[in-house]
């Protein structure tokens, strides 16, 4: 902490200010007061940090707590120390690895993890930001050991304005603007992780392509406000008698796709029938007259060993739905698996 003070460097008398030589003042008290000073000045300042700052040994305890001192963002977390990690958090293995990664690596690393008030126990709650908090935590060895052990610092910075804000852009970017399904771009970056998981482990996946019979008579007929309201009803139908695994998403037009992750074939029919069904029987323009009856064709397959890609399995169950088409259309094609 000598460093601290200006011009401190040695002990030499010649570093004294002549202002202090002349006052009688004995060097060694005029060196701890300033030493003192500038300890204070310290403190303070870390105390006025906007962040918390942590000091957490290898085992998970808490050794030390300082800043983070605005209960807009942050709750009073100062009775921590001296707790484990697993005395008052329920992720706290999760927490332990970062330590012990950063301690390994020894060098500054950066991790984003939500956590809410009531997460921790013997938080105050009602003095403090409500619901779950997004943390950017930067944590850094510390070179000496805190009670002998190695020991972090981690800085926990509020992100969650703009973890929100990236989470709606996320969303906004997978999101068809007018059913509210997924996109054709969510649909297929969803498809390409299937496909490896598919490979590493075998898990059975179902993919259905499906499309509005006679869109464009819908459209002609009845104009494109009402063929755009049709198709926001399909997507709503859809969304409403699926499983919260699958994933729906407009494929262009009215073409609409469906993931079905972890299904085998028998189920994936049921699944496409129950949906084929449920949208013939939907009333998607209240007040045509005589009512609209809407159908859709659907094609489906099974993602199989020989796939290499996505676009594998995207021609073969884009076959089976011409074969749906040129069947009398309202009806479901499976593709014959090999």
């Amino acid at each position: 902490m000598l460093i601290l003070v200006p011009g401190y460097k040695s002990a030499q008398a010649s570093a004294i200010p002549d202002r202090v030589r002349a006052s009688c003042i004995p060097p060694q008290l005029y060196w701890m007061t300033a030493v003192t000073d500038h300890l204070d000045i310290l403190l303070d300042m870390l105390s006025a940090l906007p962040d918390p700052v942590f000091v957490l040994t290898e085992s998970g305890r808490y050794a030390a707590l300082i800043g983070g001192q605005d209960r807009q963002h942050y709750h009073d977390g100062a009775h921590l120390v001296d707790f484990s990690l697993y005395d008052v958090l329920p992720k706290a293995d999760w927490f332990l690895e970062q330590i012990n990664i950063t301690l390994d690596l020894n060098q500054l690393r950066i991790v984003e993890y939500g956590l809410a008030g009531a997460d921790v126990d013997g938080l105050d709650t009602q003095k403090g930001p409500e619901g779950e908090i997004w943390f950017e935590g930067r944590i850094q060895p510390l070179a000496a050991p805190v009670n002998n052990e190695r020991a972090v610092v981690w800085v926990a910075c509020n992100i969650t304005r703009r973890h929100q804000l990236e989470t709606q852009l996320q969303l906004l970017s997978e999101t068809d603007e007018l059913t509210g399904a997924y996109n054709r771009r969510k649909l297929l970056d969803a498809l390409t992780l299937s496909l490896t998981r598919f490979r590493e482990r075998q898990i059975p996946t179902a993919v259905v392509l499906m499309d509005v019979d006679h869109f464009k008579s819908i459209n002609d007929r009845f104009g494109h406000v009402a063929g755009d309201e049709v198709l926001r009803g399909i997507a709503h139908h859809a969304m409403a008698h699926l499983r919260d695994s699958d994933l729906f998403a407009r494929f262009g037009g009215e073409e609409f796709a469906l993931l079905l992750p972890n299904t085998i074939l028998e189920a994936a029919k049921v699944i496409a029938e129950r949906l084929r069904l449920a949208i013939a029987s939907g009333n998607f323009l209240p007040d045509s007259q005589p009512p609209l009856v809407v159908t859709a064709s659907m094609g489906l397959s099974l993602i199989q060993p020989q796939d290499q890609a996505i676009e594998a399995i995207l021609r073969r169950v884009d076959d089976a739905l011409y074969r749906a088409k040129r069947s009398g259309r309202n009806c479901l094609v499976v593709e014959a698996q090999v």
